[in-house]
């Protein structure tokens, strides 16, 4: 069905596409029990002895949906019902922001890729909060990470006291949380992956990550561009800041051995999708090696099929997320990854 589908939604704008589609995901979901069955049992992944503990969770199933399909925390439930192991909402800032000018994201079919340069664009974490609270008190059984970030007008200075009010207000209501440094496309983020900076933002979570003798497994995502020398330091960080683990990785700025025109391809922003698959798997397996598996990786990147899913966890990751590759291939890739890791 999706294969149908997919050319007529490739003719319009990517952004106004999504949310086209979530929306009446979302609608169908809500307003339809009998509709929302019969996507769950077309979907949904029931299959056994794919549960998995990582940090303390656990999973129905590895297969994740990443940040950035569902800033605001508005379609976890409709997504869930597609088969997914676990959600993971957000980045949100603390305050509502718009994000970046539009248009802000660009398909590169030939390379079955996205370029996004969204600017962390959300409601706000309060508004996020109070749909994570409504969505636990009836499914406290989807495990939804909370990813944050920092407002683009908070000088980097001030980076920590951002990080601290969403984590703050997030805190009863997701399963972890991932802390976003490494988005290009909010000016001057990436510097916070510099190891100062970086651990005392992770040091300052880390102090105020019990609350009624609860903790929440806080996960770093880093970037794909990252230096060997610079991943050195990242295992040494999670070893001093005792952190749960690291999602690798996030979009790069990187534009080599694109089939794609160059104009398209020059455009500002992160690129994601088959591009990084490779690199993303590199630095998955640097990092689980050179820290002798020390802690559990999250796999994301350029995953547009289940033995792209394998070559993620034969690398060194635990579990694996979906973006690019679940647009490109549609929601029957969750079940098509499953199935296999079964076999």
């Amino acid at each position: 069905m999706y294969r149908l589908i997919k050319p007529i939604f490739f003719k319009f704008d990517p952004e106004n596409v999504h949310y086209f589609v979530v929306k009446r995901l979302k609608w169908f979901n809500d307003k339809f029990p009998l509709g929302k069955t019969i996507i769950r049992s077309s979907f949904d992944v029931h299959i056994k002895g794919l549960e998995k503990e990582v940090f303390g969770i656990k999973f129905k199933n590895p297969v994740g949906l990443a940040a950035g399909f569902d800033k605001n925390g508005e379609y976890v439930e409709a997504l869930s019902n597609l088969g997914f192991g676990f959600i993971e909402v957000g980045t949100v800032t603390p305050m509502p922001q718009p994000g970046n000018d539009k248009p802000r994201m660009f398909r590169l079919p030939n390379d079955e890729a996205l370029i996004n340069r969204m600017g962390f664009n959300n409601k706000g974490v309060d508004v996020m909060a109070e749909r994570l609270r409504i969505l636990k008190d009836n499914h406290p059984d989807i495990v939804v990470g909370g990813n944050i970030g920092k407002n683009k007008a908070t000088p980097n200075e001030d980076a920590v006291s951002d990080y601290i009010k969403c984590f703050d207000r997030l805190f009863d209501v997701v399963d972890y949380f991932v802390v976003n440094v490494s988005s290009p496309n909010t000016p001057g983020l990436r510097e916070l992956q510099e190891k100062e900076p970086l651990k005392k933002i992770l040091n300052t979570l880390q102090q105020r990550n019990r609350k009624n003798d609860i903790s929440r497994p806080i996960l770093l995502k880093i970037a794909p561009d990252l230096t060997d020398a610079q991943l050195d330091d990242i295992i040494e960080i999670v070893a001093e800041t005792n952190i749960a683990g690291i999602i690798a990785t996030n979009t790069t700025i990187s534009r080599e051995n694109l089939a794609t025109e160059k104009t398209l391809a020059g455009e500002m922003g992160g690129l994601s999708g088959k591009p990084v698959k490779e690199r993303s798997t590199e630095v998955i397996k640097y990092l689980s090696e050179k820290s002798n598996k020390a802690f559990p990786i999250i796999g994301v990147g350029g995953i547009h099929s289940a033995k792209d899913a394998q070559e993620k966890l034969d690398a060194g990751a635990c579990l694996v997320q979906l973006y690019t590759g679940f647009i490109y291939e549609g929601p029957g890739l969750i079940k098509a990854i499953c199935k296999s890791l079964v076999k």
